[in-house]
């Protein structure tokens, strides 16, 4: 199992998107298990860069750490396969 905080890096974190990060965080360190910050980053013209770093920092800074990390943009070719085979079955 792996628990994720996707968070958009169109603004500022904020506290219903914490509350939601130290929850998934929590649980998957009870459980021994993998906590993903997935980057929700496809909103091309509102995301950004300095939002990501901001976002990283201060989840670090309240202790919480990720065993996992990617952007939502790396995986844009995983999402065409995955329906293009979809489509053709």
């Amino acid at each position: 199992m792996v628990l994720r905080f996707a968070p958009s890096p169109t603004g500022l974190l904020h506290v219903g998107n914490l509350r939601t990060a130290i929850i998934n965080w929590l649980f998957a360190k009870k459980n021994n298990q993998d906590f993903l910050l997935r980057i929700d980053d496809t909103d091309n013209t509102r995301s950004k860069k300095e939002y990501v770093d901001s976002i990283e920092k201060d989840l670090k800074w309240i202790g919480l750490d990720w065993d996992l990390k990617y952007a939502q943009s790396e995986r844009l070719d995983a999402y065409d396969d995955a329906f293009n085979y979809l489509k053709s079955n």
